[in-house]
């Protein structure tokens, strides 16, 4: 873009030099100012050339400072409002693994016993007394453990979607992040293409001005022109767009300052399909979950069955004897009984438990089934693009971008002696214009894959300073 410009403003100052000299003369043997006008234009225009094309930008930095993709993913991290609360969910499943195998509380009691009415004494009979009394209820050996484990099966899963929220933020913190550089990097190309938009249109003017072309080129390039500014300001209504899912996923509020990016370069990541796939079946964390999730329903299934056996109240109960009506003690007694439950309604109650746990054991079989038929298909795909956007990026870059330069400057040049008109010089121009932008949404594919590549393997494969 820079040379372009350069030899934009060099050549407009060589071509209007001679019909410049020519157009002065005549305007000093001439007292009319009207006819002053144009040439006194023009010689402004060819003193200001070199200046305009100076002016463009020099890979200027954006005016917010573009903050660091690492810097981000760590504030998201700690200030995301969806991490935490999945991060104090886990934890509450973490508390309720020990109360699930925990016995129950045991009960206390205590009460008098076969007193009897007429007369209300304690004494009369032996039977009497002042009992109190401790019971405790205790499940079938291994329904405990089995409830602990269950209880754990909970937890863990939650655990690895804990982490697998953990990945999503950082995913979607990394597709915001590159969403937000397109855009900048679109608004960056837009004003390059704009100013050299303007140059052509100042060198149509002049030769309209001399007389070497005609009022259709600068009507030409005034609306190219106006495209672009149009095209600007669309982008300039996108940004904040783009920015606030950025703004959402860090925790941060609304009103906090603009953010900035920059486009990351291409990274010389390999890919091996296999791997890849292998990692993802192994280290994903949504898989872990739900392998999770059929280890905790295989233990309820054996809870389910484990119904079938009684569990026991254990009592224990210790009577206060008061002394006989002849004041002579009586001993006094203690009481020591086991009660269980019957499971007779087995038709009722067991077997539909049992075949409930079976279901959703089996629901969960099919439904990892299903995730790893999915993540091996998406992975295929996002390696797929990356390699895809790899390649088009480096024709860009080595052959068709080389190749438009090549073909404005042969525009420009064609135009300098009239054999190119003004449409097929804008038209070069644009086409530049479009490989670039092409080239930038490539760049951002590229790496908008490697994030989900990430997603899909369940850990950071790839530096994110690419």
């Amino acid at each position: 873009m820079r040379t372009i410009a350069f030899a934009i403003g060099l050549w407009a100052a060589i071509l209007a030099a001679p019909a410049c000299a020519q157009n002065v003369n005549a305007a000093s043997a001439d007292s009319n100012a009207g006819r002053e006008s144009v040439p006194l234009r023009l010689r402004d225009w060819i003193a200001a050339a070199p200046r305009l094309a100076a002016s463009l930008p020099q890979d200027a930095p954006p005016p917010a400072a573009a903050s660091s993709l690492d810097f981000l993913i760590g504030e998201a991290l700690q200030n995301n409002p969806e991490l935490r609360a999945a991060a104090k969910e886990t934890e509450a499943a973490g508390q309720r693994v020990r109360p699930a195998g925990a016995l129950e509380d045991p009960m206390l009691e205590t009460g008098l016993l076969n007193v009897p009415i007429q007369p209300w004494r304690l004494n009369r009979e032996d039977m009497t007394m002042k009992m109190l009394g401790l019971s405790q209820k205790l499940p079938y050996p291994g329904k405990r453990a089995l409830r602990e484990q269950v209880a754990a099966r909970d937890a863990e899963t939650l655990g690895y979607g804990l982490r697998e929220t953990t990945n999503r933020v950082v995913r979607d913190v990394k597709l915001a992040y590159f969403d937000l550089a397109l855009t900048g990097e679109t608004v960056r190309l837009l004003q390059d293409n704009r100013l050299i938009l303007e140059q052509f249109l100042h060198i149509a003017e002049g030769r309209y001005a001399v007389g070497q072309a005609a009022q259709a080129d600068v009507l030409k390039a005034q609306t190219q022109l106006g495209k672009m500014t149009e095209e600007l300001l669309r982008m300039e209504r996108e940004r904040p767009v783009t920015e606030a899912e950025l703004v959402r996923l860090l925790g941060r509020r609304g009103s906090a300052a603009p953010l900035a990016a920059q486009l990351p370069q291409m990274g010389d990541a390999a890919f091996d399909l296999a791997t890849l796939q292998e990692s993802a079946l192994r280290e994903r964390p949504q898989l872990l979950g739900l392998q999770s999730v059929i280890d905790r329903n295989t233990k309820s299934l054996e809870l389910a069955h484990k119904e079938n056996k009684p569990d026991f109240d254990v009592r224990f109960a210790y009577g206060q004897r008061e002394r006989n009506q002849m004041n002579l003690p009586r001993e006094d007694l203690v009481s020591l009984t086991v009660a269980m439950n019957l499971p007779v309604w087995r038709a009722d109650k067991i077997e539909p438990r049992i075949a409930e746990a079976q279901a959703l054991r089996d629901q969960a079989l099919e439904v990892r089934q299903a995730q790893q038929n999915d993540v091996l298909a998406r992975l295929r795909q996002q390696v797929a693009i990356s390699e895809q956007s790899r390649k088009s990026v480096r024709l860009y870059e080595t052959g068709i971008l080389p190749q438009a330069r090549l073909a404005v400057e042969a525009a420009l040049a064609g135009y300098r002696v009239s054999r190119v008109d003004l449409l097929m010089l804008l038209d070069s121009q644009m086409t530049l214009y479009g490989y670039e932008i092409s080239r930038a949404r490539e760049v951002a594919n590229f790496n908008k894959a490697l994030a989900e590549i990430e997603l899909l393997t369940g850990k950071q494969t790839f530096s994110n300073s690419r």
